[in-house]
């Protein structure tokens, strides 16, 4: 088994790339489910923003990787990895605007404090005054001096190189312009 993965990443970096692109962003919405989830922290509307490039890039990654080991032509290998560069780049942005509404360097979106589910029907009034408010400048978690914001800026970049690496290596032979 060790061997095979060996020689996926030795013979075909693009199907690499993709796959190491794929397992790094659905541990990220694992990870984000799990505070979510285990741990009781409620998203704000910016955090759920957060994952959506995720949403869209972990398949997209994993027909990617599907695509590269069926010999699919490179140029079509190397968009979707560029799409995949630049929507995870796009998520490291916003999660540079959701750390620094934390950081109350700038102001959030006015849509930024959430009622958690107010039901139908019934005594509105009452359930919208003990309603539970998840506001994005307050961040719930830190560790090391970063909210979850700053981690998915960190994941968000680095995946976005692994993309932009895999993009590079599905380049057709002979297509650089480098002359030697």
């Amino acid at each position: 088994m060790r061997a095979g993965i060996q020689n996926v990443i030795r013979d075909e970096p693009v199907a690499a790339a993709a796959i190491a692109v794929a397992l790094g962003g659905m541990a990220a919405i694992l990870g984000a489910w799990f505070f979510q989830y285990v741990l009781g922290y409620a998203p704000c509307p910016l955090c759920l923003q957060q994952r959506v490039p995720y949403y869209v890039v972990i398949p997209l990654a994993v027909l990617v990787a599907a695509g590269a080991l069926a010999k699919w032509p490179r140029q079509l290998l190397a968009a979707g990895l560029a799409g995949i560069a630049l929507a995870m780049l796009y998520n490291a942005g916003l999660g540079v605007y959701h750390a620094g509404v934390e950081w109350k360097w700038w102001a959030g979106p006015q849509e930024c404090a959430a009622l958690s589910n107010l039901g139908s029907g019934g005594n509105l009034l009452e359930r919208a005054q003990s309603a539970r408010i998840v506001r994005c400048d307050e961040a719930a978690w830190h560790f090391l001096g970063l909210s979850l914001a700053g981690y998915n800026v960190l994941i968000s970049l680095v995946l976005a190189a692994v993309a932009a690496a895999g993009a590079r290596a599905a380049q057709p032979y002979g297509s650089s312009s480098v002359s030697q």
